[in-house]
């Protein structure tokens, strides 16, 4: 795991809080976190969990891949397409946020059928334990990324059951 690199990371979210035209302390609500732990953070002088990173960032709505490879919980260069790819789709203010959540579903559902999933193999794009920490209701994401694979299998043209059927066309011929 790469060392903690705080104080870039409390130059980002000053600078992410500023374009979001947020007071620290309206961020601080926003996040859960009291004022001066926020601003502690912000000047470097504080390492924020996982936990607290992706508040923060839900908050400000970005991605919070982007603030754990900053605060060099993830490594930058391993993670940093996944990061660009999932921080691009956060970033899009013609999405609403469940639009958002279901695309970076599908998102992941084809990087994991193409063996880049999140199964802390050596190919991942997030580190187990941060993925994990950023779960909240495990259940209700295996029944999203289930609804997902299946939007993304309808738009692709797969099947998931009835392979048999004869296509139409060629049985008129």
């Amino acid at each position: 795991m790469a060392t903690l690199n705080v104080g870039n990371l409390g130059e980002y979210l000053r600078e992410q809080r500023r374009n979001a035209q947020l007071s620290l302390r309206q961020l601080a609500d926003a996040a859960g976190v009291s004022n001066p732990y926020l601003s502690q953070i912000e000047r470097g002088l504080r390492k924020p969990s996982a936990e607290v990173l992706q508040q923060v960032a839900k908050a400000l709505r970005i991605s919070a891949e982007t603030l754990y490879v900053r605060a060099g919980i993830l490594d930058a260069e391993r993670d940093l397409d996944e990061v660009e790819t999932r921080a691009v789709i956060l970033a899009d203010p013609t999405l609403n946020e469940r639009q958002k959540q279901v695309l970076l579903q599908i998102y992941e559902s084809f990087r994991k059928e193409n063996g880049f999933g999140i199964d802390g193999d050596e190919t991942s794009g997030a580190d187990g334990r941060v993925a994990q920490a950023a779960r909240s209701d495990s259940a209700k994401d295996a029944k999203d990324a289930q609804d997902a694979q299946d939007r993304a299998n309808a738009v692709d043209g797969t099947r998931t059951t009835g392979d048999s059927d004869a296509d139409p066309q060629q049985a008129a011929g």
